[in-house]
């Protein structure tokens, strides 16, 4: 042992070392625990409701903005398809009405591969793979994957 060590050491020290900490003590220390966890959430809850706040002002930004490239694109298809009728009337390859039933038939044949396209996509939406994993296995199943 170290004699400088002992020498600094009061008996009142001594004492007060090996002696198990008050219930007082620790009951304050429980509730100031407590409130800092209280405060804690608190903020944690507020960050939350100000970040979902921005998120949903931010996601009605993106709709808006959306509608305006959507409204924006089909003025530009509806101006492109003006243009290639005009082209087709005025170099007389086709008449007028054939010129517009020869767009429309176009438009339609668009719409029908995009439907198409549109339908093998929705099956993803419904999440098959997460669904087959929460249900349960046969029982025949289950024993030919345990050997």
């Amino acid at each position: 042992m170290n004699p400088d060590a002992i020498g600094d050491e009061t008996p009142g020290q001594a004492a007060t070392r090996g002696d198990p900490v008050s219930g007082s003590d620790v009951l304050e220390d429980a509730q100031s625990l407590w409130h800092e966890l209280h405060e804690l959430t608190h903020d944690r809850f507020r960050l939350a409701a100000l970040e979902t706040r921005r998120a949903g002002k931010s996601l009605v930004d993106m709709i808006v903005a959306g509608v305006m490239v959507g409204v924006l694109l089909i003025s530009a298809w509806l101006g492109l398809m003006a243009a290639a009728l005009l082209e087709l009337v005025e170099h007389d390859v086709v008449a007028t009405s054939s010129a517009i039933l020869l767009a429309v038939a176009f438009n339609l044949l668009l719409v029908l591969i995009l439907f198409g396209a549109i339908r093998r996509k929705s099956r993803y939406l419904q999440f098959p793979a997460t669904l087959r994993s929460f249900q349960a296995t046969p029982s025949g199943r289950r024993d030919m994957e345990k050997t």
